[in-house]
C-alpha cells in the first residue's frame, strides 16, 4: 500500500511516517501544507491521503479542504483525516462525499498513539470502509437535537445504525449485540427503507445512512 501524509507539525509527521511504514505500507510523500498535498497525491498517486485537519497558512481546515478536493479529481484515493479535538462538522463533510469512491476516515489523533487502532483504521480506510472515531459519535450524542429525524427508527435499529456510525463491520454489530448476522441485516434492510435510501448503482446506502445519522445530532 502506498500511503502520502500530510502533516505540519515535523515531529508528528515523522512518528506517522514511522507508524504507518510498522504496518507494512509504503510512505511515497509526507508534506506540510494542503498544496503540497495536492502536488504528491497527483505526483504518487497513493492508495491512501493520511492528513490533518489544520494546517498552514490559516490552520483551520486548509487539510479537510485539500482532501476534498483529492476525492473530486481522485476518487480512488482513500483518505483519513486526523483532528486535534471533536470536529463533527468536519467529520460530516467528510462523510457527505462518501457515497462514491474510496474509502474515508476520521480520526482523532489521542487514537494515533494506539498503533492497533490507528493500524486497523488504516487497514480499513484503505479496503474502501467508512470509519469515525467513537468519541467523534459520543459527542454528536451529547448535542442530540430535539427534534429527532432518525425518530421512525426502533431501539434496537438505533442501536444498529450507531455502531455503522462508529465503522463496525456487520459482524462486529451482531457480537456487540449478541444477534446473529442474519438479523442484523435484517435491521439494516429496515434502517434503509425507514429512511428511503433506495438501492441504486451510484449510492453507497451504509454511508448515506451514517450520514443522515450524523445530521440528526
Amino acid at each position: 500500500m502506498r500511503v502520502v501524509i500530510a502533516e505540519d507539525s515535523v515531529l508528528l509527521r515523522e512518528g506517522l511516517i514511522r507508524l504507518v511504514e510498522e504496518t507494512g505500507a509504503q510512505v511515497c510523500a509526507a508534506v506540510g501544507d494542503g498544496v503540497a498535498l495536492e502536488r504528491a497525491v497527483a505526483e504518487y498517486l497513493p492508495d491512501l491521503l493520511i492528513t490533518d485537519v489544520r494546517m498552514p497558512p490559516s490552520h483551520r481546515d486548509e487539510g479537510l479542504r485539500a482532501a476534498l478536493a483529492v476525492r473530486a479529481e481522485h476518487p480512488s484515493v482513500a483518505v483519513l483525516v486526523l483532528s486535534q479535538y471533536v470536529e463533527a462538522t468536519y467529520a460530516t463533510e467528510l462523510l457527505a462525499g462518501a457515497s462514491s469512491g474510496a474509502g474515508v476516515g476520521y480520526l482523532l489523533k489521542d487514537r494515533v498513539a494506539r498503533f492497533a487502532d490507528f493500524a486497523d483504521a488504516i487497514k480499513r480506510v484503505a479496503a474502501g470502509e467508512s470509519v469515525i472515531d467513537p468519541n467523534v459519535v459520543t459527542e454528536l450524542l451529547a448535542s442530540r437535537s430535539a427534534v429527532d429525524p432518525l425518530g421512525v427508527l426502533t431501539p434496537r435499529e438505533a442501536e444498529v445504525l450507531e455502531l455503522m456510525a462508529q465503522g463496525r463491520t456487520n459482524a462486529a454489530i451482531a457480537a456487540a449485540l449478541v444477534v446473529s448476522g442474519g438479523a442484523v441485516e435484517k435491521h439494516i434492510s429496515s434502517i434503509f427503507a425507514k429512511l428511503s435510501l433506495a438501492a441504486t448503482g451510484d449510492d453507497h446506502r451504509r454511508v448515506l445512512a451514517v450520514l443522515a445519522y450524523l445530521q440528526s445530532r
